[in-house]
Formats: C-alpha cells, structure tokens, sequence
C-alpha cells in the first residue's frame, strides 16, 4: 500500500512540475525567426524610419536577443491601443518603452525590468513653475494631450480627470501640439521626455528625476512559458553586465555634450 501512495506520489509531483510542452525558445530557433510586435513610435525606444526599418534602444536590445538565439527577427508593426491583442494573436513578445502594469500582467508574463522610469509632465520650458504637482495639473483650465491606449493615457484618467485632454494619434508628432500652443501639457516617461528636449528646444522635462509616478520597463513575454522568460531574463543580466545595454542606451539618452 505504502509503495502504491509513494507512486501516486511521484506521479502526482511530475505532473504538476512537468516542462511546458512547446517554449518559444524552441519554436524560434526551429523556425529561425522571433515575431516582435513593436509599435515604432515612441523614441529613444522604437521608431520606424522612412525605408521601413527601426532603430531604438529595444530594438538593438531584440537584435542582440535574436543573435544570441541565432534567428532573425520578423518586426510586427502594432499600435498602443492593439498592443495586447497583437501580442496575443501574432507575437513571440513585445517590446518598445512597454511599462509594466498589473492589467497587462493578467495576460502576459514580463520580463526582468530594463530601466526604471516615471510620467513626468512635458511643458514650454518658460511654464515650467506652473506644472510642479498633481494639484497644479488637476485643473479645467490645463489642456493635455496623449496618445491613445497606452500608460500615459490611462495615468492622465485616473490621476488628471478635471483637466481638459485630447488624444492625439500620431504619437512621433504629438510633442509639436506642446510647442505651438496648441496643448498646454504631455505627461509622458522621464526618458522619453529627456530624448524630445533635443528636438524641441522650447520644451523641457518637468522634475525628470522625480517623477509624479514609479514606472518599469521590460519585454511583453508569454504567460505561462517559463522557459522562454528564463532564457530572456539570462540574457538581459548578461547584457547589463558586460556593459552592452549601457553602450545602447547611451547612444540614444546620453547628453550630446557627454
């Protein structure tokens, strides 16, 4: 009797810690690609240039994945607001200044964090003083703009309802509505924020060391594949200790007179 319980035992205990029967790490090296949906427009994270390539820190830090996994990577363009449905129905990950949230944490799993970040407000650099606080935005009188499905939407929701905001679709261009007037206000990631100021001069980073909300970055996995994230988050260590993921972010965040 006792050897029959002891078997149930061991059957009962491999089932439940039984090796997942497809990873993308396997599925990957034998197809020869990883299918990364990015959305290309938000630097110094993910653009797409004119000829239908992209650059940015995640996507040098995919390349390096994809290297290391000896395949190529197949880019699946999405966009803030199809992000998850797009990872579900096309993507090995995603990736591309994705923040971590415990809403997209119910369908996927993330990666170790890559950086750590925060919303910051993005204002005329001569109103600076007049956009310190939540209190100081929280006002009828205050025009936002965002673009749509993502954090910086969802954070402006839930911590901004009484100022005025508009969606702004063309999230390469937005910064322009600050700097013409026609928006007061874009609460927007500290490094995303630091990289603009250098194609908007008149626009400056309100508090970039301080921001109004703690915010991480990392790559969109699959729930459920452990052994995919093991290898992703091996990797990542990797990089960061060798001093790779530095030399990338620096190319982009990197003051110009550093």
């Amino acid at each position: 009797m006792r050897s029959l319980i002891a078997a149930g035992i061991l059957l009962a205990s491999g089932a439940a810690f039984a090796a997942p029967s497809s990873s993308v790490l396997d599925e990957a090296q034998q197809r020869g690609t990883l299918k990364v949906c990015t959305t290309g427009d938000y630097k110094p994270y993910t653009f797409l240039r004119d000829d239908q390539s992209y650059e940015g820190i995640d996507i040098a830090l995919a390349e390096s994945l994809a290297k290391s996994l000896g395949v190529k990577i197949e880019w699946v363009p999405t966009t803030w607001k199809t992000l998850m449905p797009d990872f579900l129905a096309q993507c090995d990950m995603a990736l591309g200044g994705v923040s971590i949230s415990l809403e997209r944490q119910k369908q996927a799993f993330f990666s170790n964090p890559i950086t750590v970040d925060g919303k910051i407000p993005f204002v005329r650099c001569d109103e600076v003083e007049k956009y310190q606080t939540i209190e100081q935005l929280n006002q009828p009188s205050v025009r936002l703009i965002e673009p749509p499905g993502g954090t910086n939407e969802a954070f402006v929701r839930r911590e901004l309802p009484k100022a005025q905001l508009e969606l702004f679709h063309d999230n390469t261009v937005i910064f322009k509505s600050v700097a013409d007037n026609k928006a007061d206000v874009m609460i927007t990631d500290s490094s995303e924020a630091q990289y603009q100021q250098r194609n908007y001069p008149t626009l400056c980073a309100v508090n970039p060391d301080k921001p109004l909300q703690y915010s991480e970055k990392a790559f969109l996995l699959p729930r459920g594949d452990v052994a995919f994230k093991a290898y992703v988050d091996q990797w990542l260590h990797l990089t960061k200790a060798t001093g790779e993921y530095q030399r990338i972010a620096d190319a982009w965040l990197a003051k110009p007179s550093e």
